[in-house]
């Protein structure tokens, strides 16, 4: 949300596209957050549900992975499939993918290579994860209810797993 609202700041909302990647763990508090934000920004926005995609990298891997249990592995390859839809927008359409990482998380490794680490820019990779809430609520104060009250109150989450909290 926070790389959002600074982007329109910096270029415009006219030059923002916001896109959604909900897959089976995506919460709907989640996409209405991200409605929400998109609407309060005035940006473009999109949803391009990944579960098909994930569902043929099951099917993909099924004999390779045949007796294991799901895990990170998997957690990684939905990152993936974001990192890669990002991407192929870009291609087509010159956009450049602005990475949402932050100090914290790229300081302990909390982010997947190819997935959420997949840009041209990150504007916040010096920011520490606490500083980041606390822009946020600048950003509302200063600027109106920009970034939606529940995005910065509920537990931080990647949704790569059922009531998986990024804390865990």
């Amino acid at each position: 949300a926070v790389v959002s609202a600074l982007a329109v700041a910096a270029i415009g909302a006219e030059n923002v596209v916001g896109v959604a990647m909900p897959s089976p763990f995506s919460s709907q508090g989640s996409l209405d957050d991200a409605e929400e934000l998109a609407r309060n920004l005035g940006i473009e926005y999109r949803v391009v549900p990944i579960k098909t995609a994930m569902e043929s990298f099951d099917g993909l891997l099924s004999e390779l992975f045949s007796g294991t249990g799901r895990d990170i592995t998997e957690e990684n390859i939905q990152a993936r499939l974001r990192g890669m839809t990002l991407m192929a927008l870009s291609n087509k359409f010159g956009y450049l993918v602005l990475t949402t990482g932050n100090k914290s998380e790229l300081a302990v490794g909390y982010c997947t290579l190819y997935g959420d680490m997949c840009g041209g820019l990150a504007l916040i990779s010096d920011v520490p994860k606490t500083m980041v809430y606390d822009l946020a609520r600048l950003m509302n104060e200063r600027g109106g209810a920009v970034i939606p009250l529940s995005t910065i109150e509920k537990p931080p989450s990647a949704e790569l797993r059922p009531d998986q909290t990024d804390q865990d």
